[in-house]
């Protein structure tokens, strides 16, 4: 087949399980009153898994879990048989919505190669709750996702989302969740071929941001008509600092639009996602803080994170860690180990496993962490327990976006967002049988599953539809 061919064949069975996917309504549109009962319950407040408990969720919101929780009258009652019952997974570091085929570009929303703007960037509008990978996601128990762009003509990549993977037409939680910047290597290529220049660019934007807020605030204290609060989406709209000039001076790189995303970035109200690996783009990362105090960092990636465990835990700076790197891919990776994430939390660091890219996906996020189980057991090896594991999954990343309060756990008044598994969560052979957000029972069907039902006990007959042209 020619290669023109090939891709009009996977264009057409893409097209059709978007429709297969787009069709497949929750299980259940409302969030009524449910309790699961005779489960292995994860709580997700540090404490062990609870034997022969019971979940209750109503209204979309958990009311209790654990052992000797008494039955509501009318509950739709969900035996799980001696399952396990936990929060729902929140999976930090995706492109989720933002691509169906990598390879094919009008499908691939997560770069903007040729854009003239970088760090104002805001991915939420063009997120697809039909997205292929969403459907698969969810089917693997990933209930809540940050999503973040892909830096691709500036170390400034943009603003992420914070995101649903429910069956339903409004997936963003939360915009402009964080501004996401590239350093390292990746970083040193974009800013023009070496780390010196990334960190020019970097101490640059965010000064002119700094200066920017600040001009902004005399224009209007001098007399200029009220401009409205900064916020990151909002630019001034005072005639007299229409011109960039006006209020940023003359020697500006930043785009106004650029640069009025930064501004909450510098002053605090946007968290600065900065992806390194190595130790020492670590600590020039760590030393931002002394220059912008206000600055609410954190790492992404941090493959030899295990290095500057310390001055990570003493600076408060959480962590968004690769699964499992061992085998570095890169120089800045050469430090790597399978300890890497053990060794940081045992220094106190806030850490969590996420950065699914480069076909990396969020439903492989049980199985990284039960690898971190397996390596407690090692000679020589820093893991995690069982609970910690889980944690990196579910409470850690939820704290990381600013929602503990509302997702990661089934403590009362947290979000409904549940998962029965057949088995361990963290055991490679289990898997999710139902799974519930904001109280809704979700379908897991998906493209995959449906190919997997079609073809595991196939019939001579008629090709499939992709193949008659």
């Amino acid at each position: 087949m020619s290669a023109r061919n090939t891709l009009r064949g996977a264009l057409a069975l893409l097209a059709a399980g978007t429709a297969m996917v787009a069709v497949s309504p929750a299980i259940a549109q409302d969030a009524g009153t449910f309790a699961i009962t005779n489960a292995r319950v994860v709580v997700g407040d540090g404490s062990a898994p609870i034997d022969n408990g019971t979940v209750v969720m109503r209204g979309g919101r958990i009311v209790a879990a654990g052992a000797g929780v008494a039955l509501p009258a009318g509950a739709t009652v969900i035996d799980a048989h001696g399952g396990w019952v936990t929060a729902g997974l929140v999976a930090l570091g995706t492109d989720l919505g933002l691509l169906d085929v990598g390879a094919v570009d009008d499908s691939n929303d997560s770069t903007a190669d040729k854009a003239a703007f970088n760090a104002a960037l805001d991915v939420a509008p063009a997120i697809d709750p039909d997205a292929l990978p969403i459907a698969v996601s969810r089917a693997g128990g990933v209930t809540r996702a940050a999503v973040a762009p892909t830096a691709s003509n500036a170390i400034f990549a943009g603003q992420g989302a914070f995101i649903d993977l429910g069956v339903d037409a409004n997936p963003v939680n939360r915009a402009r969740a964080f501004q996401y910047v590239e350093l390292g290597e990746n970083g040193a290529r974009l800013a023009g071929g070496s780390r010196v220049a990334a960190q020019a660019v970097l101490h640059n934007a965010l000064r002119e941001a700094t200066d920017f807020n600040r001009r902004s605030g005399a224009a209007r204290a001098s007399g200029a008509k009220a401009a409205p609060a900064r916020t990151g989406d909002d630019i001034p709209l005072d005639p007299r600092m229409s011109d960039s000039s006006a209020a940023r001076g003359t020697d500006a790189l930043l785009t106004r639009f650029d640069a009025a995303a930064l501004i909450p970035v510098v002053t605090g109200g946007q968290p600065l996602y900065v992806h390194v690996e190595r130790a020492s783009d670590i600590r020039q990362v760590l030393a931002l803080g002394r220059e912008f105090p206000a600055l609410r960092l954190v790492i992404v990636g941090a493959a030899e994170g295990w290095r500057v465990a310390g001055e990570l835990a003493a600076a408060h700076v959480p962590v968004i860690a690769s699964g499992m790197i061992d085998l570095p891919a890169r120089f800045e990776q050469m430090a790597s180990t399978q300890s890497n994430i053990g060794r940081m939390t045992a220094a106190g660091v806030k850490v969590a496993i996420g950065n699914f890219f480069d076909n990396d996906q969020p439903r492989y996020a049980p199985q990284y962490a039960g690898n971190l189980v397996a390596l407690k057991k090692l000679p020589g090896a820093t893991g995690l327990d069982w609970v910690q594991a889980f944690a990196t999954i579910s409470s850690i990343p939820a704290d990381i976006m600013g929602e503990s309060a509302h997702y990661g756990s089934l403590l009362p008044g947290r979000a409904a967002d549940v998962v029965i598994w057949d088995g361990d969560p963290l055991e490679l052979g289990s898997g999710p049988v139902q799974v519930f957000i904001d109280g809704v029972n979700q379908t897991l069907l998906n493209h995959q599953t449906k190919l997997r039902d079609r073809y595991r006990h196939p019939q001579e007959g008629a090709l499939p539809k992709a193949y008659d042209w």
